[in-house]
C-alpha cells in the first residue's frame, strides 16, 4: 500500500512580544495564525475496520492539534520565560488574561518547533508527522519537515 499524505488546517489568534528585537515586533501584538498540519502513512488495509482506507481519521488529527495548540494557544499571549516580559505577563495574569510562558522566543521558528514535539507525541505509531506550516501573515509562515529534522 502506498503512503500517503494528509493535512488539515487549523486557526487560532495569539499575542506576543519578541524580548530584544529591535524592530515593532518588540511591542506585544496579534497574530490570526493559520496552521497545516500533514502527516503521512499508510491507508488502513482491513476491510472491517471503521476506518477503512484512512491514514488517519480527520476528527482524530483535530483532536490532538486543538488538544496540544489550538486550545493552548487561541486567545492567549506568549511570552519568552527568560524576559522581564514575565513582570507584564504576572499583570495581565492577575486581570484574568491567558498567559504562556514559554522556554523560547516566540517567533513562528521557534513556535513550529514547539507544535511539532507536542503533535508527535501524541500521534498512532503507524503515522508521522511529515510537515507544519505555521502562517504568521498573509505573506509570512515558517514551516518545519520532518526530513529536515532526522
Amino acid at each position: 500500500m502506498s503512503n500517503i499524505r494528509i493535512t488539515k488546517q487549523f486557526s487560532f489568534e495569539t499575542g506576543h512580544a519578541l524580548y530584544g528585537y529591535d524592530g515593532k515586533c518588540k511591542n506585544v501584538h496579534g497574530h490570526s495564525y493559520i496552521l497545516n498540519v500533514t502527516v503521512i502513512g499508510k491507508p488502513i488495509a482491513d476491510s472491517k475496520n471503521v476506518k477503512f482506507g484512512m491514514v488517519i481519521d480527520f476528527s482524530d488529527l483535530k483532536k490532538i492539534v486543538k488538544e496540544e495548540i489550538v486550545n493552548v494557544f487561541d486567545h492567549a499571549t506568549v511570552f519568552n520565560k527568560n524576559t522581564p516580559h514575565v513582570e507584564l505577563a504576572k499583570e495581565l495574569k492577575d486581570r484574568d488574561h491567558n498567559v504562556l510562558l514559554v522556554d523560547y522566543q516566540p517567533t513562528s521558528e521557534m513556535m513550529v518547533i514547539d507544535f511539532a514535539a507536542k503533535i508527535k507525541k501524541r500521534l498512532p505509531n503507524t503515522i508521522k508527522l511529515h510537515s507544519l506550516k505555521l502562517q504568521e501573515t498573509r505573506s509570512s509562515f515558517a514551516e518545519w519537515f520532518a526530513s529536515d529534522n532526522n
